[in-house]
């Protein structure tokens, strides 16, 4: 069950989200914290930076093991805007991230063209992820979950990735 710190920094990924729309990244953005304190807030940065990889949740991670002087991100919650693709979700247990939580269904980003349910078929031979450690990834549907999708999808400059 979603703790009101849960909400509390989904609601931040969200506005971090929209803010990323625009500056001209993505409809993603992302919270890395550790025993409740936030150490890395990051947003979506493809476009910008040039750089595929550039997704928010891996940004997150990367300032994230630079705070913690790690890449072990034991203990850590990593919150996301949206669910994370499959890049996303390896790149999180990758570093040993304990719990994923987030606001937007696939759907949604499906909806303002991002589709990469291709890319999991390939690698889970299905839409989502074959098995994953109970709890580990935690759906929780916040009001204005869409609103990153909605600021990106008004824009008639969006770059499509």
């Amino acid at each position: 069950m979603p703790s009101s710190f849960d909400i509390e920094c989904l609601e931040q990924c969200i506005t971090l989200a929209v803010d990323s729309v625009a500056s001209g990244g993505g409809p993603f953005a992302a919270l890395l914290v550790r025993d409740g304190q936030v150490i890395a807030r990051a947003w979506n940065r493809v476009v910008p930076d040039c750089d595929p990889t550039a997704h928010a949740e891996v940004q997150a991670l990367r300032q994230g093991g630079a705070v913690l002087d790690t890449p072990h991100l034991d203990g850590c919650t990593l919150y996301a805007s949206c669910e994370p693709c499959p890049m996303c979700l390896a790149a999180a247990l990758w570093g040993r991230v304990s719990r994923i939580v987030y606001a937007a269904p696939h759907d949604e980003a499906i909806r303002a063209g991002f589709a990469d349910t291709h890319i999991a078929r390939q690698l889970y031979g299905q839409s989502g992820p074959v098995a994953l450690q109970e709890g580990l990834l935690e759906p929780c549907p916040v009001p204005g979950l869409s609103a990153p999708f909605d600021a990106w999808l008004a824009r008639s400059d969006r770059i499509p990735y």
